[in-house]
C-alpha cells in the first residue's frame, strides 16, 4: 500500500515503474537525512501536543536505530516500497504500531523530500569543499616548491612572456577560492528549513517550524510555505552552477597537464601510475587520468542547463518531473569529488622540467623585458617598443640576462600566504560546525 494509495485502487505495474523511475536508487542517498528530519519533526509534534511523550520515547530510539543501520550500510528500500520516506515509516509502524503511523502528521512527502535534499546538499557541499581544499593545498605546495623554475607563458598558443611553475600552480590554487565562494552561496541557499510547508500550503496544525529549524541546525527558515516548495529546483540550480564552475577550473588544469606532458612541450612528467600504454606502440605513456578528468568536468559543465530545462515553464507548486533532478545532481557530486581526488594526486606527483627557457627558441619571451630595460633608461615606451621590434627584425636582439618581476602576484612575489589567508576566510564563512553540532545534539537528544 502506497502512502497516497486509496482503498480498492489497483496500480498498473507498468505505470508505477515509469513514475517511480530511479527514485528508490537515488533515495538511498537521502536515507540518513530522512531519519534526521523525522527525529526533528517528532520532537516538534510532541512539543505541540500532536504526539504523546510516551510515543516520542518509543519513536526516538527506533529512529536512532534506523539511523545507525543506515550509516552501517545495513538499510534497503524493500521491493514494492516507493521511496525512502515510505520505508522509514514502514519500519517504525512494524515495530511500534500506531506511533509509527503518526509521524506523518503535519507533513507531506513534498516537504519531506525537500528537507532531505537540503540536508543532503549541506553534507555533500561540505565533502566537496574539503576535497577542493586538499587540491588547493597540493597546488600551493607545488607552487612554493617550483617558484624559481621558469616556464613559457602563452597567449594565442604563441610564446608570450616568461612565467614559472610556481605562478602556474598558484593560479589554479587561487581559482579554487572563487569557486568555493559559489559553493558558499549554494550552501546558504541549501541551509534553510522547508519542513512544515507540507504540500506547499502549510497546515492547520500548530506546527513550530522554528523548533525544527533549530533542531536540524538550519541557518534560516523558508518563511513562506509556497516559496519553500518553489525552492525545489532553484536550490539544485545554485548547487549545479557551483559544481560546474569548479569543474571548469579542474578541467582546465587537466587540459594544461595533458598539453605540458606531451613531447611537443615536455614541461612536466606525470607519475607512471597515472598513465597507460598502447596496445601496439611500446613507447606510449598516455595521460588517461588527466584526459578523463577533462572529459568528466566538461560533462559536469552541462548540468546547470539540464536542471534549467527540467524546470522550464513550471508554475508554482510541486510537479512530478522535479524528481528527475535527483538523477542529475546526485551523480554530479560523485563525479566532481572523484575528479578532485584524482587531480590532487596528479598534482602531488608531477615532476617539472628545469632550464626550459635556456633553449634559444624561447629567447623572444624576453622581448618585453628588453622593452622595459629601455623604458627604465629613459626611452618612452612607444619608442622602446619600436626599437626592440627593429632589433628582432634585424637579428640584433639579445635577451636580457635577468628577470625583474617583483610586484604583487608576479614571478618574484607569488603571494602564497595571502592566497592561503583568502581561502581560510572563505572556509570560515561556511560555518560547517554549526550544522554539525546541531545534528550531533539531535542524535543525542533525550527526553527529560
Amino acid at each position: 500500500m502506497k502512502l497516497w494509495q486509496k482503498e480498492n485502487t489497483n496500480i498498473s505495474q507498468k505505470i508505477e515503474n515509469f513514475t517511480v523511475g530511479r527514485d528508490t536508487e537515488m533515495d538511498l542517498n537521502l536515507a540518513q537525512h530522512d531519519v534526521l528530519g523525522s527525529m526533528a519533526h517528532t520532537i516538534m509534534l510532541e512539543s505541540v501536543g500532536l504526539l504523546k511523550k510516551s510515543e516520542l520515547k518509543q519513536l526516538l530510539p527506533a529512529l536512532k536505530s534506523i539511523y545507525k543501520n543506515i550509516t552501517a550500510n545495513n538499510f534497503e528500500i524493500e521491493q514494492g516500497i516507493e521511496d525512502v520516506h515510505s520505508q522509514v515509516e514502514l519500519l517504525l509502524t512494524r515495530q511500534l504500531g500506531d506511533a509509527g503511523k503518526k509521524i506523518h502528521s503535519g507533513r507531506s512527502r513534498n516537504d519531506q523530500v525537500l528537507v532531505d535534499l537540503k540536508l543532503y546538499f549541506r553534507d555533500k557541499i561540505k565533502e566537496t569543499v574539503t576535497l577542493a581544499q586538499n587540491l588547493f593545498k597540493a597546488l600551493q605546495l607545488q607552487s612554493e616548491k617550483t617558484k624559481d623554475t621558469l616556464l613559457p607563458g602563452y597567449t594565442h598558443f604563441q610564446i608570450a612572456m616568461p612565467s614559472s611553475f610556481g605562478l602556474w600552480f598558484g593560479a589554479y590554487a587561487e581559482a579554487l577560492i572563487d569557486d568555493l565562494e559559489l559553493f558558499e552561496a549554494a550552501y546558504r541557499i541549501s541551509n534553510k528549513n522547508p519542513l512544515g510547508s507540507g504540500a506547499g500550503y502549510g497546515s492547520s496544525f500548530p506546527l513550530n517550524r522554528s523548533l525544527t529549524t533549530e533542531l536540524l541546525g538550519f541557518e534560516n527558515l523558508h518563511n513562506n510555505v509556497v516559496y519553500a516548495q518553489m525552492s525545489r529546483g532553484k536550490t539544485e540550480a545554485f548547487v549545479a552552477v557551483a559544481i560546474a564552475q569548479l569543474a571548469a577550473t579542474v578541467g582546465r588544469l587537466a587540459m594544461d597537464m595533458c598539453l605540458f606532458n606531451s613531447q611537443n612541450f615536455g614541461f612536466i612528467t606525470m607519475a607512471e601510475e597515472f598513465t597507460t600504454g598502447s596496445s601496439i606502440m611500446p613507447h606510449k605513456k598516455n595521460p588517461d587520468v588527466a584526459e578523463l578528468i577533462r572529459g568528466k568536468c566538461n560533462r559536469l559543465k552541462s548540468i546547470p542547463n539540464e536542471i534549467a530545462l527540467v524546470m522550464s515553464n513550471l508554475p508554482s507548486g510541486y510537479h512530478r518531473e522535479m524528481q528527475l533532478l535527483k538523477e542529475i545532481i546526485m551523480p554530479a557530486f560523485n563525479e566532481i569529488d572523484s575528479c578532485l581526488e584524482m587531480a590532487t594526486d596528479l598534482v602531488a606527483n608531477i615532476s617539472v622540467k628545469d632550464n626550459i627557457l635556456e633553449d634559444e627558441k624561447y629567447d623572444l619571451l624576453f622581448s618585453v623585458e628588453r622593452v622595459n630595460e629601455l623604458v627604465i633608461s629613459g626611452v618612452p615606451f612607444r619608442d622602446a617598443y619600436k626599437q626592440v621590434g627593429k632589433e628582432i627584425e634585424a637579428g640584433t636582439y639579445k635577451r636580457p640576462e635577468k628577470l625583474k618581476h617583483v610586484h604583487e602576484g608576479s614571478i618574484g612575489d607569488l603571494r602564497t600566504d595571502q592566497i592561503k589567508n583568502m581561502m581560510v576566510e572563505v572556509i570560515e564563512k561556511f560555518q560547517f560546525e554549526k550544522a554539525d553540532n546541531a545534528i550531533q545534539k539531535l542524535l543525542n537528544f533525550e527526553l527529560t
